[in-house]
């Protein structure tokens, strides 16, 4: 049976997976982990490279799926531990800002957005967040907003300061050093997801293919999680 690891996005928790997790776990040893700042880890600060491998240390060997954020730990996990990574499954993911000037502006604003969640709490974060134009197209009932609620703004402040894109080390560069099956699922919707996975797929070769959810935007496992399982599943299948 195919362990399969899933790694949620920012603001989330590991229930986030729940519908996925549900779907898959009848072939599959599915866990679900918390990120680090997040959930149960929530006094837990890492950077990337320092959560790749306490992924890896909780997820061991397996298929590793993650979405937006939790798609770049599973991406650092790849490169930083390869022998626990049989497959890869990046929802959502970049591989980091790649101009300079642009990577500084998004540090300055997750450093403004952590100062804002330490000030104003979670939910009025929380209401911030999920208004971006990224989420136009997650309904109501899919943003898990009890479940994100159990985060704390520590946890949160922590996660966009020493996680967050403005301070991730772009792996553009390192991205044909991954020499297992690659899947990079984006929503249809999502355009600019779209050209940065076509870029990535390019980038790390033959074992790496596009695979879009029709009607979904930037959440496509939350958005339409039975079509993201029928894209997924035959990929995890072939391991």
């Amino acid at each position: 049976m195919t362990r399969v690891v899933l790694v949620h996005g920012f603001t989330q928790t590991h229930r986030s997976w729940d519908a996925v997790a549900d779907a898959l776990a009848p072939e599959h040893d599915v866990v679900a982990l918390d990120a680090p700042g997040h959930g149960e880890l929530a006094d837990v600060a890492l950077d990337l490279w320092q959560g790749a491998r306490l992924v890896a240390q909780q997820g061991g060997r397996a298929a590793y799926v993650g979405y937006s954020m939790g798609g770049r730990l599973c991406l650092h996990v790849a490169l930083a531990h390869p022998d626990f990574v049989d497959a890869l499954v990046l929802v959502g993911t970049t591989a980091g800002i790649r101009d300079d000037g642009e990577r500084a502006e998004r540090r300055r604003d997750d450093e403004a957005r952590a100062a804002r969640i330490e000030r104003d709490g979670v939910d009025a974060f929380l209401r911030e967040w999920l208004a971006q134009p990224l989420f136009n197209s997650l309904p109501a009932e899919a943003r898990g907003l009890e479940d994100r609620r159990t985060n704390t703004a520590a946890g949160l402040a922590a996660s966009l300061r020493l996680a967050g894109t403005g301070t991730q080390e772009p792996v553009w560069n390192r991205l044909a050093e991954l020499t297992m099956p690659v899947l990079l699922v984006v929503g249809k919707r999502d355009e600019k997801f779209t050209a940065l996975a076509h870029e990535m797929a390019a980038a790390i070769g033959g074992n790496a293919r596009v695979a879009l959810v029709a009607d979904a935007g930037h959440a496509a496992h939350l958005e339409r999680p039975e079509s993201f399982v029928e894209i997924v599943r035959p990929f995890l299948d072939q391991r």
